[in-house]
């Protein structure tokens, strides 16, 4: 009568060979690419169990990058940007090469310095079908795009709308000289019947999503 295989158990953590980071379920991690010109790839962790030879594998759930999803990358996709996927996997543990955070988008636009290990993700993304959820975002700006976090924008202190400087042909160095700002829209008004407000320029946008706010 053959001998039953000892069965898998589950693990509470793994440490992250020639380091000290300890990974646990739940965190986010940066797996070894098989093209070693790649970047890694960056999954968050669900389960972690070894074998009755005590080889640890990691069930994981896959971040896409914009340039791996079905319609590529655009041009509000920041740099650091990342889909949570439906795209479930097992892999052995040593392809874990480090940690990483990845923050919800209003975390992410409120980080002093970005580093790293940072990322961020406002989608969830279907391999299979090149879906998102939400499919609709807040649209900003006269370019109707959604903001993207690497771009710096500036409010209009009428109607508190943010714009590119480039949309408003200005530049980057202009807007920052600025004291005060109004679209080309509220100049039209009688502006002297605004409150004017402290002007900001923000690189770390909290975007404002309001009743009257374009949807795309």
């Amino acid at each position: 009568m053959a001998k039953t295989k000892p069965g898998k158990k589950d693990l509470d953590s793994y440490a992250i060979k020639g380091t000290n980071k300890v990974v646990r379920p739940g965190d986010c991690v940066l797996m070894r690419p098989s093209d070693s010109d790649k970047p890694p790839y960056v999954a968050r962790v669900e389960k972690i169990e070894a074998d009755h030879r005590n080889n640890v594998k990691v069930r994981v759930r896959w971040y896409y990058r914009p340039e791996e999803s079905i319609g590529g990358r655009r041009q509000f996709h920041g740099a650091k940007e990342l889909f949570l996927s439906d795209h479930y996997d097992v892999q052995s543990a040593h392809t874990i090469e480090g940690k990483c955070i990845v923050h919800t988008f209003k975390n992410y636009t409120k980080l002093e310095n970005v580093g790293a290990e940072d990322y961020f993700c406002r989608f969830e993304y279907k391999a299979a079908t090149g879906g998102f959820t939400p499919d609709r975002v807040a649209v900003y700006c006269k370019c109707e795009m959604p903001y993207n976090p690497d771009d710096l924008m500036v409010q209009c202190e009428g109607c508190k709308d943010w714009f590119h400087p480039s949309c408003m042909e200005m530049t980057i160095e202009e807007a920052k000289r600025l004291d005060h700002f109004l679209c080309s829209d509220c100049t039209s008004e009688d502006a002297a019947k605004r409150s004017m407000n402290t002007f900001r320029v923000s690189a770390s946008l909290e975007p404002k999503v309001e009743p009257k706010r374009r949807k795309r």
